[in-house]
């Protein structure tokens, strides 16, 4: 994905030469920004108080939806799981792709009217997303869970011989049930074992029933044997069995668990598929919600910026700015001549303990125009 400038400066005798000028320096010997005016309407500007308080709780509720949106699209890629690489066409913002939605932004009147005060408007964001991430959390949760469980299950069903299920290997001819005296046991012989196993576990105990084992099972490494042999000869065939690196399983045949251990497979495995389509269309509208409220907030964070720096009446243009990833330095330079004028004290990054009321400067960058950074890349992994 991509990385994009929101900036602003005050309007010259009109903003569109405002813009003009940014367009000639920003494209006039090569093009090192794709740049597009960001259209933000006229909102209430309240009171200056008002103002330098919202400038701080903007930069938390930033902060905040910024990572709610991040949550929903990590987690879009995780349900996906082997589709990941679907996960794209997937992150839509009003049913178009991110950059799209961004750099042709209209603000939405009819969720955010800007007869509000800003305060009303980012408590209503705030709000509005604050329930996507605890719906985000309960949903994940429970998908989770059931995930996890058929996991488990599945895992039983694979792996090595020594742990794995035995449910949908074992049938109940191979086993001698409801004897007073025989049992019927199961062995792990590795396959370079094999010989020595055949010849020896008649003797392995005194009472093994002579010509009882069958191979019922082979993986990469092993077989599964049985082997009948009188009940209480058990513990002298575990004991010598083990000498001879052959491992007995623990297993009891019974029917009914094993009936019950497919049904419940089956049961996760049906689950799992009737949530799917539902999480993935919640995922993808409330993916869009939150990214429509997160480039809203940018929105509301230049204007509340704009008219604390340049006063008023309101009159600045906002841009949207992509820079040409080779270029980023000579943009920041461009735009530092174009607009050193606005203030001699930003020759670059102030220093970043400096805490200015009202204008947010604490662990961020500094410039003499207005500047947010929006960084669509939202996901910690390449897809």
């Amino acid at each position: 994905m991509t990385e994009f400038w929101l900036i602003s400066a005050p309007g010259e005798k009109t903003c569109q030469q405002t813009w003009d000028k940014m367009m000639m320096a920003t494209t006039r010997t090569q093009n090192i920004s794709t740049n597009s005016k960001f259209n933000i309407p006229d909102l209430k500007v309240g009171t200056l108080d008002v103002l330098v308080g919202l400038s701080d709780e903007l930069a938390k509720l930033d902060s905040f939806v910024e990572g709610v949106v991040k949550k929903v699209a990590q987690y879009m890629a995780d349900v996906l799981e082997d589709s990941r690489d679907k996960v794209q066409e997937n992150l839509l913002a009003s049913g178009v792709d991110l950059v799209t939605y961004i750099t042709r932004f209209q603000w939405d009147m009819a969720k955010y009217p800007i007869k509000q005060s800003l305060k009303n408007i980012s408590e209503i964001i705030s709000k509005q997303v604050t329930q996507i991430d605890n719906d985000l959390k309960s949903r994940a949760s429970a998908y989770n869970n059931l995930k996890g469980n058929l996991q488990n299950l599945e895992r039983k069903n694979a792996g090595s011989l020594l742990t794995r299920s035995l449910a949908d290997i074992v049938k109940k001819e191979d086993f001698v049930l409801d004897s007073e005296y025989l049992i019927t046991m199961l062995v792990v012989v590795p396959k370079v074992n094999y010989g020595d196993w055949q010849k020896t576990y008649e003797t392995l105990a005194e009472m093994v029933v002579p010509r009882s084992t069958n191979l019922l099972f082979e993986d990469h490494d092993s077989g599964l044997f049985s082997v009948t042999l009188f009940r209480k000869a058990i513990d002298d065939f575990k004991h010598k069995a083990r000498e001879c690196k052959f491992s007995v399983r623990e297993f009891q045949y019974n029917e009914e668990e094993m009936k019950a251990d497919k049904e419940e497979m089956t049961r996760l495995s049906t689950d799992k598929k009737k949530q799917y389509g539902p999480l993935v269309r919640w995922l993808k509208v409330n993916f869009s919600e939150a990214f429509i409220a997160w480039i809203h907030i940018k929105a509301l964070r230049v204007f509340v910026e704009s008219v604390l720096r340049y006063g008023l009446p309101v009159n600045f243009q906002a841009m949207l700015l992509q820079p040409n990833k080779k270029n980023m330095k000579k943009l920041r330079e461009v735009l530092y001549d174009l607009y050193k004028h606005l203030d001699s004290s930003a020759a670059g990054i102030i220093d970043s303990a400096m805490d200015i009321p009202g204008l947010n400067l604490s662990q961020q960058e500094y410039y003499p125009y207005v500047y947010y950074k929006i960084d669509c890349n939202l996901f910690d992994f390449k897809l």
